[in-house]
């Protein structure tokens, strides 16, 4: 493994039940290790008897579904980013089968000049229907549902989550380092809207950070984090937390599950449409809109600031609901259109 001595251990925890974890765990914003959390699964008793057993219990819940698969040169080491003008990507994207995929990676198990191959965020319950029934997850996250990520050696760069993610490890070794969300600004984010996976990452290769191209990263490595992770064990993920995944063996397989209980447009969609609306502003407007942007959105009172007007002249400003989501949709729909 590399060398990450100026990264602190992550807090861990042995296994805990369901009221623990709600109670303890959920809210507090922290990140934790839940050691051994999933180590009665069948799948991991599976990858205990090696990669080839793993597998093939795999491969009893196949359900035909392609899964797309990135895949890059041996080159790359690993590492899935950028190519050198930020234009493109290192790795290319295709749609395989699930059992095409396990066979190239066991046809590759002691081949130090394999390619590198990782399929991620493939729903269980498309890609293996009856996976989460044998492996049930025995904590509760709202809306939550079993995503599964299979691979060989692999680094997926800097990134965070806009929801909680619990992720658990049933074959390999994956070491995980973390950066709280107050360090955006000391990680070099890359493009918002040209991405690797979806979400921005950060452009410091955490296992060789460049200091001198990136200097206000050596304020980010004094905030890390760091776990090592294998068979059985858990990683609870608070949303916005910045986490680095590295993955060590020939074939790494991981299930998580992200809380996806909130319905409305994402905070980064709307921090988007701030980059139009309100960052070219002149200094004078630019703070002025800072001021209700935080009566508005960002003031813990934000739900009481229409409490002057009848509650059925409030529109926008109701109480959460479907409706209320709907008629802000209408109403962003009707004012983007108009330009």
């Amino acid at each position: 493994m590399s060398n990450l001595d100026w990264a602190r251990p992550l807090a861990e925890r042995a296994r805990v039940d369901s009221a623990t974890f709600e109670a303890e765990i959920l809210n507090r914003g922290e990140p934790v290790v839940l050691r051994a959390q999933v180590s009665t699964w069948p799948s991991v008793a599976a990858a205990r008897g090696g990669a080839r057993s793993a597998a093939q219990y795999m491969e009893k819940f196949d359900g035909g579904v392609p899964v797309q698969v990135m895949a890059g040169r041996p080159e790359i080491q690993g590492r899935f980013f950028y190519d050198d003008a930020v234009q493109g990507f290192n790795f290319t994207r295709q749609m395989v089968p699930l059992r095409l995929l396990l066979s190239e990676l066991l046809r590759f198990e002691n081949d130090p000049a394999a390619p590198v191959l990782y399929a991620g965020s493939a729903p269980t319950g498309q890609l293996l229907p009856g996976w989460s029934e044998a492996n049930p997850l025995d904590l509760t996250l709202p809306g939550a549902k079993a995503r599964v990520w299979i691979g060989n050696a692999t680094r997926i760069s800097t990134h965070y989550d806009g929801s909680a993610n619990m992720a658990c490890v049933v074959a390999g070794r994956r070491r995980f380092v973390l950066f709280p969300p107050e360090q955006l600004e000391n990680l070099y984010v890359g493009p918002l809207d040209h991405t690797m996976a979806g979400q921005p990452a950060s452009m410091v290769d955490p296992d060789e950070p460049d200091l001198e191209r990136y200097p206000r990263f050596a304020e980010a490595m004094r905030h890390a984090l760091v776990a090592d992770l294998g068979p059985g064990d858990a990683i609870f993920i608070p949303a916005l937390w910045w986490h680095n995944v590295r993955s060590y063996e020939p074939l790494n397989i991981l299930v998580n599950y992200w809380a996806e209980g909130h319905e409305a447009t994402s905070p980064f969609t709307a921090m988007i449409h701030a980059l139009m609306a309100v960052r070219d502003l002149p200094p004078r407007e630019r703070a002025v809109w800072r001021k209700w942007f935080d009566h508005y959105a960002f003031d813990d009172a934000g739900d009481r600031v229409a409490d002057h007007l009848p509650e059925a002249a409030r529109g926008v400003l109701g109480a959460a609901s479907p409706s209320r989501t709907d008629r802000i949709k209408q109403y962003l729909l009707h004012a983007l259109g108009a330009r």
